[in-house]
């Protein structure tokens, strides 16, 4: 059975996602502020966390940051705040998903499910290569020729975009899309910074560039010929 930990002080809230979730065939536990959630989470049995920003103590982001250091479990954050900023922090934080309340429970549905999906399909395949790149998707690990690379959260999931579609020219909204799973428009240049970020460690010893930019279009790793 799936596993979630939903971790939520608002204990109407929290209520109402321990009888939905239960009801969809989900086994969920509650944590309602952040140094339970953690303990929980430390048992590393669950598919999915439904974190929410404000908790009192250790806040959200911070649960999620720790979370993100020692697991790849898919987190998905709520709050109460819908500027693009807020958005920003929690995705930086770690979080996969990110939704405003108050919120249609059809949409959560959706969003664990996609989430769900995302993680089996992840699975399916542990080890990724294009070029002199080696990614390992069960250990996070990224090998450049003999270079062992150290990747932020992002930068591996944006890499791990790129590896699994090469030669394939990836849209700035596909990209959003599955990397952040929001539409930023015309508010962030977040893609462009860790697209950056991920070319400087990939060419840091003088490697040939992979990622390409297709103006106005979005990027594409490829080898040049």
């Amino acid at each position: 059975m799936t596993r979630i930990l939903v971790i939520e002080d608002e204990t109407e809230i929290a209520s109402f996602l321990r009888r939905g979730l239960s009801l969809e065939g989900y086994q969920v536990d509650v944590a309602f502020d952040g140094t339970r959630g953690l303990e929980l989470a430390s048992t590393g049995t669950y598919d999915l966390i439904v974190l929410d920003l404000m908790l009192p103590g250790i806040d959200g982001l911070e649960v999620a940051r720790r979370l993100r250091a020692d697991s790849n479990v898919p987190i998905i954050m709520l709050t109460a705040r819908d500027a693009v900023r807020d958005r920003v922090a929690g995705l930086e934080a770690g979080a996969d998903d990110y939704l405003v309340k108050p919120f249609a429970f059809e949409e959560l549905l959706a969003r664990i499910r996609a989430q769900l999906r995302r993680r089996q399909s992840g699975q399916a395949q542990d080890v990724l290569r294009f070029a002199n790149l080696t990614l390992d998707t069960r250990s996070r690990e990224l090998r450049v020729g003999d270079r062992r690379v150290e990747l932020t959260a992002k930068e591996y999931d944006l890499l791990e975009l790129f590896m699994r579609h090469p030669n394939q020219v990836l849209t700035r909204d596909i990209i959003y899309d599955r990397v952040w799973n929001y539409d930023f428009g015309g508010e962030s240049n977040i893609l462009e910074v860790y697209v950056r970020y991920l070319r400087q460690k990939l060419e840091a010893n003088g490697e040939p560039r992979l990622i390409h930019t297709v103006r106005s279009v979005g990027y594409i790793l490829r080898e040049d010929t």
